[in-house]
């Protein structure tokens, strides 16, 4: 994100509207107040602006521009401008944009030079005193910690799962670099998540269970809390024919899979056929292939419990 504008040349024929447009455009529709007084805007003439409704208000000294309403990004990316120099998205926000599928609060996240650590205007602002410059890259034109440095915070305030199903997410997008989170955690001394995190790198197998639901979730939880936790989760099994097909969960020393159907799916009868006769194939593999329902998983854990470990027994 560009917090460095020169100032216009008084004989520029371009319109100084619409350089401010540009700038505004490459940080999701809005600009810092020193940035309009690098393109040489008086306070007067910023005042007027936003009267004009050329300028709307989000932060103090930051600015959308031409409109009210903010994209998620646009909203992020004013959360950063409204903090000093060196402040960078951090956190869940961060995750949510790497599309780590950690549920995001309602505020947004920055991390800023220094120790300060506070509330303010929507957001919430995170002590930066143990960051580098090497946690901090760029995502979509906004500052962002690195994975690795957004790994490490997400362990400070989430939970263990939370923590595997962003390991998991992130291997499978292809972006966990070990080297960078060892490195991370070598510098995480006094960090309240670095335990968290090394254990679960340590005890975790990365992209086993990655779920794709909150039922998935559901029943892994089921089967972690009896202590028969799955070998994977959304695991490919190829036919012989060349194609093959997906178990939600996977024992492989027992041969079990386990189905979860979900309220909503599998209830036509073309749906119905079509998960016979894959059953039917994995069966012909040598694989037990049982299923739950979704009022199993949420109303009967008991059973759900004491079935899983009589099958895996």
């Amino acid at each position: 994100m560009p917090r460095n504008v020169h100032m216009l040349d008084e004989n520029d024929d371009t319109p100084r509207d619409g350089v401010i447009a540009a700038v505004a455009e490459q940080q999701h529709g809005v600009i810092a107040l020193h940035q309009l007084v690098a393109l040489g805007l008086s306070a007067s003439a910023v005042r007027s602006r936003v009267a004009a409704g050329r300028l709307h208000r989000v932060h103090r000294a930051v600015f959308a521009v031409g409109r009210g309403g903010l994209t998620r990004r646009g909203r992020i990316a004013a959360a950063v401008l409204a903090c000093p120099p060196g402040t960078a998205a951090s956190h869940r926000t961060v995750a949510a944009l790497l599309d780590l599928r950690i549920r995001p609060r309602p505020w947004i996240d920055v991390t800023v030079p220094g120790s300060t650590a506070r509330r303010r205007d929507g957001f919430r602002i995170h002590s930066g005193a143990t960051r580098t410059a090497a946690d901090v890259t760029v995502i979509d034109n906004i500052p962002c910690t690195t994975l690795a440095r957004t790994l490490l915070d997400l362990a400070e305030d989430a939970t263990r799962r939370e923590v595997e199903r962003a390991c998991d997410q992130a291997d499978t997008q292809r972006l966990l670099d070990m080297r960078a989170l060892d490195a991370v955690l070598a510098r995480a001394d006094g960090r309240r998540g670095a335990s968290l995190l090394r254990s679960v790198l340590a005890e975790h197998h990365v992209g086993t269970t990655l779920t794709r639901s909150e039922l998935e979730e559901r029943f892994l939880a089921i089967a972690r809390k009896v202590g028969l936790p799955p070998d994977a989760v959304n695991f490919w099994i190829r036919f012989v024919e060349g194609d093959g097909a997906e178990a939600d969960f996977i024992w492989h020393h027992q041969r079990l899979i386990v189905e979860v159907d979900g309220r909503d799916v599998h209830t036509t009868g073309r749906a119905f056929e079509t998960d016979r006769r894959r059953d039917q194939r994995l069966m012909l593999l040598g694989f037990r292939v049982v299923r739950f329902t979704w009022r199993q998983a949420l109303f009967d854990e008991r059973r759900v419990a004491a079935t899983l470990r009589g099958l895996l027994s």
